[in-house]
């Protein structure tokens, strides 16, 4: 397997991508933004997964809000009823006092002539009077606890639609920003040359489905998932397309051509027909990372082991997210096949 011929690199930053002095090739440049706006965009995506998370998170908890407020009207409510049923007594006291004749019986008391009837009569003022004082308070008491349960009650209320508007807020506000960079995304691959049918570029290439396309069996991914590159014919995965295009940027400015793809994605019935035309020089079929939208065969020199293209590309590929990988070295020996790595393209 060898070491990649050696490059000495310095990078600057300036304006419009990133310059790179490559050994005897003058000055190399990444296509602008590209990559980076590619990370953006899967940032935000995680970003606006993680909030909506949150979301449904603080759902969970305004579920449990509801509940408790729930259980506050309740206790309200039960709260009402024993006030009503507390002052009932007193009302009742109260009409007893107008239809006894308190006052003649009072009357020999306060003169010193009082007899049996009138102390029963003090009697039973002495005991209205105590009620009543009980009466009004539990009155207060309750009251107050109806106070309590009133002011909790509205707080659960206040703090439910306060959540729910700044969550609201905070992911329309991401799904706005991650609209944004995909539609730049969009523009700078539409003035690299990508195209498709139907003005789909803009959903056929957003990285942030990348996850969602991976859900599909291989070889089974449909179009709609699938971004096409500046080769005519072929086809990625979005992430990888997206990648794909920065790197042959890159080597079109060090070789004055973009890469020769001679193979992309492959529909399970291609590689049904490679495995069994060309034997041993394809996976089993639903297995290949062509099926995944993640791998391609290249030409114009790369599928010449130590060519310059070679060397080259194995020197800058990772920068990119793609690699050739290992077994392609020896077992079998297949200097043409690269594949895109999602987590060294996330590193």
């Amino acid at each position: 397997m060898g070491q990649a011929v050696a490059e000495q690199v310095s990078v600057a930053g300036l304006a419009g991508g990133v310059v790179r002095q490559t050994g005897g090739a003058g000055l190399e440049r990444d296509p602008p933004n590209l990559t980076e706006l590619k990370k953006e965009a899967e940032q935000s995506a995680k970003d606006l997964e993680e909030a909506t998370k949150a979301l449904e998170q603080r759902r969970a908890q305004l579920a449990s809000a509801d509940k408790e407020l729930s259980a506050k009207l309740r206790q309200l409510q039960v709260a009402d009823r024993e006030l009503a049923v507390v002052r009932q007594p007193l009302s009742n006291l109260v009409g007893m006092l107008y239809q006894q004749s308190g006052s003649g019986d009072i009357a020999p008391f306060l003169s010193g002539s009082s007899d049996e009837s009138t102390l029963r009569a003090m009697g039973d003022i002495t005991q209205l009077v105590a009620r009543r004082d009980q009466v009004v308070k539990d009155t207060g008491r309750l009251n107050e606890e109806r106070e309590r349960l009133a002011t909790e009650a509205q707080d659960l209320r206040a703090g439910k639609l306060l959540g729910e508007a700044q969550m609201a807020v905070e992911i329309d506000t991401l799904r706005k920003r991650s609209d944004k960079i995909v539609k730049s995304l969009t523009q700078s691959l539409t003035k690299l040359g990508v195209k498709v049918k139907g003005g789909q570029l803009a959903v056929r290439c957003d990285p942030t489905r990348a996850e969602a396309a991976g859900r599909f069996p291989n070889g089974l991914v449909p179009e709609s998932y699938l971004c096409p590159l500046q080769q005519k014919g072929h086809e990625l995965r979005a992430d990888a397309a997206v990648a794909f295009i920065s790197l042959n940027e890159a080597y079109r400015q060090r070789f004055g051509r973009p890469m020769c793809v001679s193979d992309s994605y492959r529909s399970l019935a291609a590689q049904q027909s490679v495995y069994y035309t060309r034997p041993g020089f394809a996976a089993v079929p639903g297995r290949s990372n062509h099926g995944l939208g993640l791998a391609v065969d290249l030409c114009g020199g790369v599928e010449r082991f130590r060519s310059a293209e070679f060397n080259w590309l194995e020197a800058n590929s990772k920068r990119y997210g793609w690699i050739h990988p290992q077994w392609a070295y020896s077992n079998p020996f297949e200097p043409w096949h690269w594949e895109y790595d999602p987590k060294l393209a996330a590193g």
